[in-house]
């Protein structure tokens, strides 16, 4: 017999401080530290998969503070080149997101919803417009 009580909770601080939770949170932040990055994440909130151009018009569109449709080709050529070669393929080495070569699509890997938390509980503090338009739920006629 234990002198424990067993109430069905875990004991929080040893979760919390265990290092290898501690390492694995300093992947996510480190997966986020680029605004591009958390974008990519911020879109896989509402929808399961996305084509890399229409990632790469969307951040172009929010990065130049236009509508979608005023992209310009050369400005969603130079998005769709860093995440091509830079964020995705971070993103991808996290198991973040898996990506579909041949479709040039992404959608939510094993380490998704690690990400997805760490946006949902600091996001709105620091990229709340980044979110609402990751999400889709800019209005773009208002631009």
């Amino acid at each position: 017999m234990t002198d424990e009580v067993e109430t069905g909770f875990e004991n929080p601080v040893t979760e919390v401080c265990s290092p290898q939770q501690m390492l694995e949170s300093d992947h996510v932040y480190e997966v986020l530290t680029h605004a591009r990055r958390r974008y990519v994440c911020y879109s896989l909130l509402g929808d399961a998969e996305r084509s890399l151009t229409d990632l790469a018009t969307k951040i172009a569109g929010w990065e130049n503070d236009v509508p979608e449709r005023a992209v310009t080709e050369r400005q969603r050529e130079r998005v769709y080149i860093a995440l091509y070669h830079a964020h995705v393929p971070k993103l991808v080495e996290e198991n973040v997101v898996a990506f579909d070569e041949p479709s040039e699509t992404i959608s939510p890997a094993e380490n998704a919803d690690r990400v997805l938390a760490a946006l949902e509980g600091t996001g709105s503090a620091l990229d709340g417009d980044r979110r609402a338009h990751g999400r889709g739920s800019r209005d773009d006629g208002d631009r």
